[in-house]
Formats: structure tokens, C-alpha cells, sequence
């Protein structure tokens, strides 16, 4: 979905994802000439598909599964690097991980970044539960220099976008694109509090 460049800076900020899922080639007559194409292979009769990328349905891929990379573009170096995203539910709560503290992996999606003068804000991809039972995802706001969160706001469904801010009457709005699951796409608009009313 894109990244953000801050022009004072030239830092971007970036979202990427780790995951992984099988490529094959398999010879379809009724889909191409081609003597293969990419597919999957049907397993053997009576015997269920294993895609061999999961371990009692955990991910074999270390986590962070999404994540926000701070790009210094004078250096060509890394300036910080963080999990976005809150743990998903079927990690947090698979029994063989029960006793555990697993940290916030970040969560894979189609997530765009929108960077101001102090602060980088990015909504998450895909649906998790808040203790409050609430489904949904967060828009999270990260310090731009250090990555650190500042703060977050529950949004109904996941960011299907890139976030984008404007002025309306010296009040300043954030609005973002969220849908998934059954949830029908919408535009969500944020006011940010003025100023004035700051402690």
C-alpha cells in the first residue's frame, strides 16, 4: 500500500509482512496451454491437504508477522524497527502457547502509513479480540523518531488503505479506509483533540 517519506527527515516509513504459503506447478488443461501452470497439486484420495507451513497450527515463520521499518534514506540504514499489529487471536490463544507471555507479533495486512510532524499512524490488518470481547482493529500512533506507541483508537474493522490527514476548520481529521470479513467497506474520519484543550 505504499509507505511515507518524511520530507524533513527523508526517514520512510514502511510497512511490511512476513509469511509464507506453497507454490507449485501443476499441468491444467482447462486453464492453459501451458504444459504446467502455478497450483496446487490435490492430495491423494482419502488423505488431507497439509500445506506444511504450520505446526499444530501455529506459523513456522518467526514473528514479527507485520512490522513498521523506520528507513533512514541519507544512511541507507535502518533507523527502528517495530511489531504492528496486535498478536493474532489463534497465537495468543493456541493451547500449546497457555502460561506463556507472547509479545505483540504484528499482524500481516494491507496497511499503509501516514506520517506528520511528530507522529507515524498506521491502522492494522485483520480482526482480533479486545478483552473487552470487542472484534476489530486499533489504529495505532507511533512516535516517528523513536517508534515508540503514543497511542491507539478501536476502529470496527481492519485498514484497507493508506490513512490520511487533513484541516477543516483549525481541526485536524484522520480518515481512514477499513472493511474485511462481513463487515462492508466504509471511511472512518478521527478528530484529533485541538491544542487548546491538551493538559
Amino acid at each position: 500500500m505504499g509507505g511515507a517519506l518524511d520530507p524533513d527527515t527523508n526517514l520512510m516509513y514502511i510497512f511490511s509482512e512476513s509469511s509464507i504459503f506453497p507454490l507449485g506447478l501443476v499441468h491444467d488443461a482447462t486453464k492453459s496451454d501451458q504444459a504446467f501452470i502455478m497450483g496446487t497439486a490435490s492430495p491423494p484420495a482419502g488423505e488431507a491437504r497439509d500445506s506444511g507451513l504450520a505446526v499444530q497450527g501455529l506459523p513456522l515463520v518467526k514473528p514479527p508477522y507485520g512490522r513498521i521499518t523506520a528507513i533512514d534514506l541519507n544512511r541507507g540504514t535502518i533507523a527502528w524497527q517495530i511489531a504492528h499489529g496486535e498478536t493474532p487471536d489463534t497465537v495468543r490463544n493456541h493451547p500449546a502457547l497457555k502460561g506463556l507471555a507472547i509479545p505483540r507479533t504484528g499482524r500481516p495486512g494491507r496497511i499503509g502509513t501516514l506520517v506528520t510532524k511528530t507522529l507515524v499512524i498506521a491502522g492494522e490488518g485483520g480482526f482480533f479480540t479486545l478483552p473487552d470481547g470487542r472484534r476489530g482493529a486499533m489504529l495505532r500512533a507511533y512516535d516517528k523518531a523513536s517508534g515508540k506507541e503514543v497511542g491507539a483508537v478501536y476502529m470496527p474493522a481492519p485498514e484497507t488503505g493508506s490513512p490520511m490527514t487533513y484541516m477543516f476548520n483549525r481541526e485536524q481529521y484522520i480518515v481512514v479506509a477499513i472493511s474485511g470479513g462481513t463487515y462492508s467497506g466504509e471511511l472512518v474520519a478521527f478528530k484529533l483533540p485541538s491544542p487548546s484543550s491538551s493538559p
